[in-house]
């Protein structure tokens, strides 16, 4: 009888700590009905596009064999993208954007569950629903469906894209499942720095820091081995996602992998949400000082404290990609070979002056094209603060609205030129060393880098203008980047029309170094970055804050 009451008692018990699961689940889709479908969307049409450019780049059985080969044996190239398994269409599309893929839907899964637990508390909003049938755990529940909603949804949308292109549906699903299986991984990886930290910013960065771990660990185990056999690969889960080996004698047993790690990170979670009260952390932040620096007297001083640990993460991932880049620059020309159709892609992709200098101004393109992400994070900040209730204090004192603003939206826009003359730095540095023209080199490097100042920057003004006029639609800034990323990547080797090409602000850059430098597009661009920067700030000047 004791037995059957205790067994009772907790059945009972677990269905409270879930109770108002469905209605939570419900809520979170509705608010991220936008953010969810950009995502999924544009990724995933990302991954099932990269075949057919590769196709028209790689047409024959030879070029594709003659690819692998040189892939293969490039350890800087391994890095980067990791070894090619096959040298089948499929095979060479899970090469070129499987390892991205899975980490773009790492960063989608950690977004996704912070935002809908710590978010939820820092914010208040999580004690008011908590005041009604809503269990302990359901929040944290309703968190991690929501990733479970969007990487299923992206795994679908790859294996039935590919499949749907002609590729073995045995190896679409693979990758597939390969993609979605990282973003679940990470997802209960965020949920568990959602439960040690006490600010959202916090949980997203620790995150973050161990996606990036997995990232360089997954690179430094391909660059030492050909076959991925290094252990530093298999302790990453980005590693996980191409050691399912998609399209090439698929290993379904690697699966197993994921689905222990996803089972350990949620089982960490939900004891860890257990054993603390609602709003408090495991790592609560450090008390500051009894008396506070001279520089956080003003508004702008207080956002470079609130913004400065992002910055200085970014300027040092932005001088380590600058120098992984230098590195292969030095044999584009052996990674290109007698192949017309890749030599034009790169022309296409960075001017036609010498290939490796098309190859300079692709890679900074790259990194201009990323430091758009970090741009629209900054402008962002100033939406969070407003969110969270702290930009009302602030405000209430002798702060105009534009001071304030002015804090967050300087961080943006020179920090965007900070991690871009770093990354130069970084890629002229090594391929000068690379080359032995280290004076030659590095000047041209920098050049090409900072050239994509001012397209950052229209994007970035866009950001203001979103915040300002529409700040409730202030996150589709992160579609129109997403677009631009998707445009930049996919477009020179698919051979969109130009007018699609033309939606992106860094299809009107001039193709540094070597091609012809005039002061036109700058001016148009930083014209219009203007335009949306007053048209924003007067936006702010004019609406309710919060």
């Amino acid at each position: 009888m004791t037995a059957v009451t205790l067994s009772s008692a907790a059945r009972t018990g677990g269905s409270r700590d879930l109770a108002g699961t469905g209605t939570l689940l419900r809520l979170a889709l509705r608010r991220d009905r936008l953010m969810i479908p950009a995502w999924v969307v544009l990724l995933g049409l990302t991954v099932v596009s990269m075949s057919g450019a590769l196709k028209k780049l790689y047409d024959t059985p030879a070029k594709r064999a003659d690819v692998a080969s040189s892939m293969t044996g490039n350890g800087s190239l391994r890095a980067l993208y990791g070894p090619v398994f096959s040298d089948s269409l499929g095979g060479l599309t899970a090469w070129r954007i499987g390892g991205i893929a899975a980490l773009l839907a790492g960063v989608m899964s950690l977004l996704i569950v912070v935002r809908h637990t710590r978010e939820e508390e820092e914010t208040g909003r999580q004690e008011l629903l908590s005041a009604a049938m809503v269990g302990r755990r359901a929040p944290l529940t309703a968190a991690l469906l929501t990733a479970l909603v969007a990487d299923a949804a992206l795994a679908l949308l790859i294996a039935a894209g590919l499949a749907g292109a002609g590729q073995p549906a045995g190896g679409a699903l693979a990758l597939g499942l390969a993609v979605g299986g990282t973003g679940l991984v990470f997802a209960g990886l965020a949920a568990v720095t959602a439960q040690l930290t006490e600010s959202a910013r916090a949980a997203k960065g620790l995150a973050g820091a161990v996606l990036g771990a997995a990232f360089v660990l997954r690179a430094a185990g391909d660059a030492a081995t050909e076959d991925a056999s290094s252990p530093l690969t298999w302790a990453s889960p980005v590693g996980w996602a191409e050691q399912l080996r998609a399209f090439a004698d698929e290993r379904w047993w690697v699966l197993l992998l994921f689905l222990a790690g996803t089972a350990v990170t949620v089982g960490a979670a939900y004891a860890l949400t257990a054993r603390r009260d609602l709003g408090m952390s495991f790592l609560p932040a450090r008390p500051g000082p009894a008396r506070a620096p001279a520089s956080l007297n003003g508004a702008t001083g207080l956002a470079w404290r609130l913004q400065r640990t992002t910055l200085f993460g970014w300027s040092a991932g932005f001088l380590a990609a600058g120098a992984v880049f230098g590195g292969i620059i030095d044999g584009a020309s052996d990674l290109v070979g007698d192949n017309e159709q890749a030599r034009q892609i790169f022309e296409r992709m960075g001017g036609q002056q010498g290939l490796s200098e098309a190859f300079i101004s692709a890679l900074t393109g790259m990194l201009g094209m990323v430091a758009a992400i970090y741009a629209a994070g900054a402008v962002l900040r100033l939406r969070g603060e407003e969110t969270g209730d702290r930009a009302e204090p602030v405000l209430a004192g002798a702060v105009g609205r534009l001071r304030w603003a002015a804090g967050h939206l300087a961080v943006a826009f020179l920090g965007t030129a900070l991690i871009l003359l770093l990354g130069g730095l970084g890629l002229g540095l090594t391929y000068g060393l690379t080359a032995g023209d280290v004076s030659g080199q590095l000047g041209p490097a920098v050049g090409a880098a900072l050239a994509q100042v001012p397209a950052v920057w229209t994007l970035t003004g866009l950001a203001v203008l979103l915040v300002g006029a529409l700040p409730k639609a202030a996150v589709g800034i992160w579609a129109v980047v997403g677009g631009c990323l998707g445009i930049g990547w996919v477009g020179p080797a698919a051979q969109l029309p130009q007018w699609v090409m033309n939606l992106s602000p860094f299809s009107h850059l001039p193709k540094l170094p070597g091609g012809e430098a005039t002061a036109e597009p700058f001016l148009w661009l930083l014209a219009l970055t203007a335009v949306f920067v007053t048209a924003g700030l007067t936006a702010l000047r004019r609406r309710d804050i919060g």
